[in-house]
């Protein structure tokens, strides 16, 4: 009798641990990043081949692997929205949901990211997450101050840089931050042979920027040999968490804050 209690008791222990941790699949890192903020890493079961979670991988947003998704059997996808809800649902086995998320465009979509998947996988306390951590976001932007600083955001300095210019989350961002963005163009500005701006320096000497925020570690030899006509400070920030629309950005703003003191 009282093993067939004790079992009794694991199965409604698994029951309510499945009720409570669906199986998750993360068609990017950033949804991934997301996920891990919210306490749900251990519901994740697949992620893309981009991320770096130990899990199996499932393809990319645009070729997800229909096959390792249905091995896998999730009770749910999340997976951004550059992948067509047609071709989202073809690649979807039965029995499974999907979401495609925003996040690229501004802060409020990444706020908005949060909301739905608290709502999909039924976190309680949902509201009060996302508030806390647009709160943080406010705290920290209004620490740093950009004091209406002239500013440029790149990518990086080698490779195929590219800028980041209105309707992307890393612009409102920093103009929260009370930076003065100079770039004009619309997302992202791609610097390569045949397009309108092919290079980081004639970039600098069309917009004059005063600062040059580059997502890196640490500056290059290519960063070196940036010579604009107007003197720009370059500053190097770690582009592993922000160059993720998440919650990452929490600290990508302490390193900032820390950096901008300084000067």
């Amino acid at each position: 009798m009282r093993h067939y209690i004790l079992g009794v008791l694991l199965l409604l222990a698994q029951h309510v641990q499945a009720a409570e941790c669906p199986r998750i699949i993360s068609q990017s890192p950033y949804i991934t990043h997301s996920l891990q903020w919210l306490g749900l890493e251990k519901c994740i079961v697949g992620v893309s081949r981009y991320d770096t979670l130990n899990r199996p991988h499932t393809g990319g947003i645009l070729d997800p692997d229909t096959k390792a998704i249905d091995d896998l059997m999730a009770d749910v996808i999340f997976t951004a929205n550059w992948i067509t809800d047609k071709d989202m649902a073809k690649a979807t086995p039965k029995g499974m949901k999907y979401y495609r998320l925003d996040g690229f465009n501004s802060m409020a979509e990444i706020e908005n990211n949060l909301h739905t998947i608290g709502k999909v996988v039924k976190i309680k306390n949902i509201k009060q997450k996302v508030a806390s951590f647009k709160k943080e976001v406010s705290k920290q932007t209004k620490a740093i101050n950009g004091k209406n600083k002239k500013a440029l955001l790149l990518s990086s300095c080698s490779g195929n840089p590219y800028s980041f210019g209105k309707q992307t989350w890393l612009y409102d961002l920093f103009t929260q931050m009370n930076f003065k963005m100079v770039e004009s163009h619309n997302k992202i500005r791609h610097l390569k042979p045949g397009n309108e701006i092919e290079e980081i320096t004639t970039l600098l000497n069309t917009f004059e920027p005063d600062i040059l925020f580059i997502f890196e570690r640490k500056l290059n030899s290519r960063c070196n040999l940036i010579l604009p006509k107007v003197p720009v400070k370059i500053v190097p920030l770690d582009g592993k968490v922000f160059l993720h629309p998440a919650p990452t950005l929490l600290k990508g703003l302490a390193e900032l804050e820390r950096k901008w003191s300084l000067f």
